[in-house]
Formats: structure tokens, sequence, C-alpha cells
């Protein structure tokens, strides 16, 4: 249940524009007519969602992605996300 939670609250906050980004969240919808470039993951203790989201974002920006679609979450003691990048 934490898991669906979990990604719930992710995707909502993937959805809000925080700022400027290089790399913009998308949902599934909009990456059917975008073309995957791979995926990034990352893991984190003691962080929150928002910190979560700016951490992909930078990974996809370092990787050359305009666009990333959350793809799986995990919480409890260690947070962990992984995320598609798409041109």
């Amino acid at each position: 249940m934490k898991i669906k939670t979990t990604v719930a609250t992710l995707s909502l906050l993937s959805m809000l524009s925080f700022g400027a980004f290089a790399a913009t969240s998308i949902n599934a919808d909009e990456a059917q007519n975008r073309e995957a470039i791979g995926t990034v993951s990352l893991g984190a203790v003691a962080t929150s969602p928002m910190d979560m989201r700016e951490m992909l974002n930078q990974k996809a920006e370092e990787k050359g992605a305009s666009a990333y679609r959350i793809i799986e979450a995990r919480t409890g003691d260690h947070w962990h996300a992984t995320a598609e990048l798409y041109k």
C-alpha cells in the first residue's frame, strides 16, 4: 500500500511545475509521442518527494533528456525512484 501511495504522490508532484528546468516531467499519455532514450535510477536516505523530483530532473538533464516520466518509486528508510528519459 505504501508503494501505491508513494507512486501516486510522486506522480502528482511530477505534474506540478516548481520552476524552470531543462527537463520536464511528463505523464504516460504525453510519453507516447516521444522517443525514449533510456532510464535513470536514484536512491536517497531521508529525502522528500520534491527533492527526489529535483534529483531525477538533474540526472535527466545530464543525460540530455528534454523530459522524463517516473516509472517506479519506493519509500521506507531508503527512497528509490526510476524514470524513463525522452528526447
